[in-house]
């Protein structure tokens, strides 16, 4: 394998970085921890890597940050990486929530895990520059029966021009290896299929277009950005909570037509998703009738594919839109 390998690009501090952007479950930060194991051990780098993420859920947004710097420069820096040289989008959803591409720098690279082109996503995140590469790293996944993590690692390699795939697959083979032997063969898989199956495309800038230094955005609660009183905005049980990014690539569809309202989906629903209204039934009395599903409380835990005695709700894919498209929104009644 290549130990002697050589960063072809550095930022001032001598450092190339990357980083994650996913959410819990998706497994980020084991694909950050190989990442920068395969860099050290194997390619000759210095190297590190730490994760940030919130409650430690499936569904949390987690950023998994890597930074590689040639054996002659030390890596004495800890904080976040702000300007990244190539950023991995795990789930497109966060887009909607958070700035994933914020720092990327005029030449950089925009991984996303999505089935879109790279056209689209430059329309959805208005970069100007740089290159985006898709890859629909659930879908080869779900195929190998694995998690998409090994699939964004094939790519990553693909881009990044001094990693070496040896040194990738041999260090995915070493971290399954001694727990789960048998996911060994199908996280390889996954692994090549993530580096082949790539659509990729780079934007230049024209004449007149400039990409806007980087800014560090301000806490939004910080001692002089906090509301009035400490008061939070936006608590957990707010009409406005957003679950759509916790959503793991899966959600319930609804068959009205074969539904029979026996409300067995509501009574193991988490997040109260399913939407009802009083209707008279063929023989003139009143019942509950069940609606559809408001996705925008739906984190897609599929509880209610299991509860259903019928085929009203099934498991499916998410593509991006379909939420959107088949939502019943709910009514509050204020009192």
């Amino acid at each position: 394998m290549a130990a002697n390998a050589k960063l072809t690009k550095t930022n001032d501090l001598g450092f190339f970085e990357i980083r994650l952007e996913s959410i819990g479950g998706l497994g980020a930060n084991l694909a950050g921890k190989m990442l920068a194991e395969a860099g050290v051990i194997r390619l000759g780098f210095n190297g590190s890597n730490f994760s940030a993420y919130g409650s430690e859920k499936k569904g949390s947004p987690v950023k998994s940050y890597v930074r590689f710097a040639n054996p002659e420069t030390s890596i004495r820096d800890s904080s976040p990486i702000e300007e990244p040289h190539v950023v991995a989008v795990f789930h497109e959803a966060l887009f909607r929530t958070q700035n994933c591409s914020s720092g990327l720098k005029e030449d950089g690279v925009l991984i996303v895990n999505t089935k879109r082109t790279p056209d689209e996503i430059r329309e959805q995140t208005g970069l100007q520059s740089g290159t985006i590469v898709c890859v629909d790293a659930l879908g080869i996944s779900v195929d190998e029966k694995t998690r998409i993590n090994t699939a964004m690692l094939g790519t990553l390699c693909r881009i990044v021009d001094f990693l070496d795939p040896d040194a990738i697959r041999s260090m995915i083979s070493d971290t399954f290896i001694k727990k789960y032997p048998a996911l060994v063969e199908s996280n390889i898989r996954t692994f090549d299929r993530g580096f082949e199956e790539v659509n990729v495309k780079t934007y230049e800038l024209t004449d007149g277009q400039h990409v806007a230094p980087f800014v560090r955005p301000e806490p939004a609660l910080g001692y002089l950005t906090q509301p009035m009183g400490g008061t939070v905005v936006n608590p957990g049980n707010s009409i406005l909570k957003d679950l759509s990014a916790s959503r793991q690539g899966f959600l319930p569809s609804f068959e009205r037509d074969v539904c029979i309202h026996c409300a067995a989906c509501d009574q193991v629903c988490p997040d109260y998703c399913f939407v009802w209204q009083p209707q008279t039934d063929a023989k003139g009395r009143q019942f509950q009738f069940l609606q559809g599903i408001d996705y925008q409380y739906c984190k897609g835990c599929l509880k209610c594919v299991e509860a259903c005695p019928t085929d009203a709700l099934k498991s499916l894919r998410e593509d991006d839109g379909y939420a959107d498209g088949h939502k019943v929104a709910q009514i509050f009644h204020l009192v």
